[in-house]
This record gives structure tokens, sequence and C-alpha cells, in this order.
């Protein structure tokens, strides 16, 4: 289990799985949440404490709410919204590893997807090679 706080520590997150690697995507809503994510079944979270969320405005369907401190405004996780589950079942959730120690991410895998230019079907394309965290070398 990893604890997790924002920057005021009103909210905590922990995490009872390893990561199975970090996304840090260029799409607008995380590059301006300053968001790194980590995926997660919801069983596999537990945040405490009282979030705001939001949903973006320039999606007639988003996906996703993000959920952020209302006193330090730190961004904490996203879940699934209600139209995203009834398509997919509740089984995602997003975690911000920004939130995590240092040292708790050494060794991780941390991927670059291009979001910006994601359709919203498929997989991703990634605008640059993957790396593991606390290495300086790029993965194939």
């Amino acid at each position: 289990m990893t604890k997790m706080t924002c920057h005021c520590g009103q909210i905590e997150v922990r995490i009872f799985k390893q990561p199975d690697h970090i996304n840090e995507c260029n799409c607008t809503l995380c590059n301006k949440t300053g968001a790194r994510w980590s995926y997660f079944h919801p069983s596999d979270v537990r945040v405490d404490g009282v979030t705001t969320g939001y949903c973006r405005q320039d999606k007639d369907d988003p996906g996703a709410e993000v959920h952020f401190c209302p006193g330090c405004g730190s961004t904490t996780h996203f879940n699934l919204t209600a139209s995203a589950i009834s398509r997919f079942g509740n089984s995602l959730m997003g975690v911000n590893m920004w939130l995590a120690d240092e040292a708790y991410l050494a060794g991780m895998e941390l991927r670059y997807p291009d979001g910006r230019a994601w359709s919203g079907e498929g997989e991703f394309g990634h605008v640059r090679g993957a790396r593991v965290i606390g290495r300086t070398d790029v993965l194939g």
C-alpha cells in the first residue's frame, strides 16, 4: 500500500496495487491539470477527504471527472463519468502519480501518449519513447 497526499494534506490517496506504468499525456486536460496518470480498478484505490470535480466542457460526453483539492488545488484522481460507466463498467480510475514520493516511482515505466492527436478510438500513439524513472536512457 502506498499513501500519497495533496500539497496541503487535506486529501489522502492510497493505492493498494503497484501501477503497471505511468502516462504523461499531452492532451489539454492532462497538461493543464498537471497530471501523470496511473490506472487502477476503483477497488484498488481509497480517497479520503472532500474533493472538487471537473468535467471538461469541450466534449459533448466527457469520459472522466477530474478531482482536485479545494484547499491547495492539487489534482488527485479521476473517476469515469456515469455515461462512461454505462459503456465500460466501473472498471477504471486514474491517480495522479505526481503526488507520489519520488523514491516510490523509481524503476517505473513512464510513457508519453499523444492525447492531442488521439481520436478517442483505438490505441494512443506516443510523442516519444518511454523511459524508466530514475534512469536516463529511453526504452525501445
